[in-house]
């Protein structure tokens, strides 16, 4: 890798809310990504007493070294408006990536609300159409469809292109990140602790950490000082090699996970357990 790329941090956020039962998925998987507006606040405040400020990732120069941190949150569920206002008042500007077919839905933002977003000076972009279970498992074709229908419908409610997006669910392959380019794609996050962004044909790809409910704002704070990324890729590392392991059986697991149910009780307290896989 060359010495010229730059360092990224990114970190994956999901859900900012007080009720689970009115933002984003209603499924076990996505309970330990909720995180109360207190301790997105705190995560916040740790990240602003560091010396880096959140950017946007078209501000930065892939062809020259520096650090940069950024700020992503998946799925589009209506707490998107609550944070993207957070980050607003700071003077800081966020990537906000949409399922594009759950638009409209009960816990999931609307039209309004995502021009909103853009008008704020946000990013905005796909986080696939229908969020598949395991995108790694669709066919290369099957991907990229799912990134252009979701980009188009973007494009059109936005009225310029969509080019950036995350993958859903985390899973990634080969396959994967050679989808994002020939839907347009020009910069795709992923889930791997990754500080050094790589280029496949052509798209930008990058890693990110995604905290948890469990996850201390002190992690956050080192990890925005670009401290304990190796430990985090390791422990990514470990936990893909699991799953992978796992076969059919984690395929089981995340049919279980991700069915629409009453939201369970919330996890232990910050400090508990981390990983940084979503």
């Amino acid at each position: 890798m060359s010495t010229r790329t730059p360092r990224i941090a990114s970190f994956g956020y999901h859900e900012v809310t007080d009720d689970p039962t009115m933002s984003g998925f209603q499924r076990p998987a996505a309970l330990p990504f909720k995180h109360t507006p207190r301790a997105f606040a705190e995560h916040l405040a740790t990240v602003a007493a560091g010396p880096f400020v959140p950017g946007l990732i078209g501000d930065i120069d892939f062809t020259r070294p520096g650090r940069h941190v950024l700020l992503t949150f998946d799925d589009g569920g209506k707490s998107a408006v609550y944070v993207a206002d957070q980050l607003s008042r700071r003077g800081w500007r966020g990537h906000f990536f949409i399922v594009t077919s759950l638009i409209g839905t009960r816990t999931f933002l609307d039209a309004a609300d995502i021009r909103y977003l853009r008008s704020s000076g946000h990013v905005v972009g796909s986080h696939s159409h229908t969020h598949p279970d395991i995108f790694r498992d669709e066919t290369p074709q099957r991907m990229i469809e799912e990134w252009r229908t979701s980009c188009g419908i973007l494009a059109d409610l936005l009225g310029e292109p969509c080019s950036i997006a995350s993958v859903p669910g985390g899973d990634i392959s080969t396959a994967v990140l050679r989808s994002a380019a020939p839907a347009g794609l020009r910069y795709l996050f992923t889930s791997e602790a990754w500080l050094v962004p790589r280029r496949v044909n052509g798209c930008w790809v990058l890693g990110r950490f995604a905290p948890k409910v469990t996850t201390p704002a002190a992690r956050v704070a080192s990890l925005a000082q670009f401290r304990g990324w190796t430990r985090a890729r390791a422990r990514r590392e470990m936990t893909v090699l699991a799953k992978r392991a796992m076969g059919p059986l984690y395929r089981s697991n995340v049919a279980r996970s991700i069915r629409d149910h009453a939201p369970l009780p919330r996890p232990a307290p910050p400090g508990a357990t981390e990983e940084a896989s979503p």
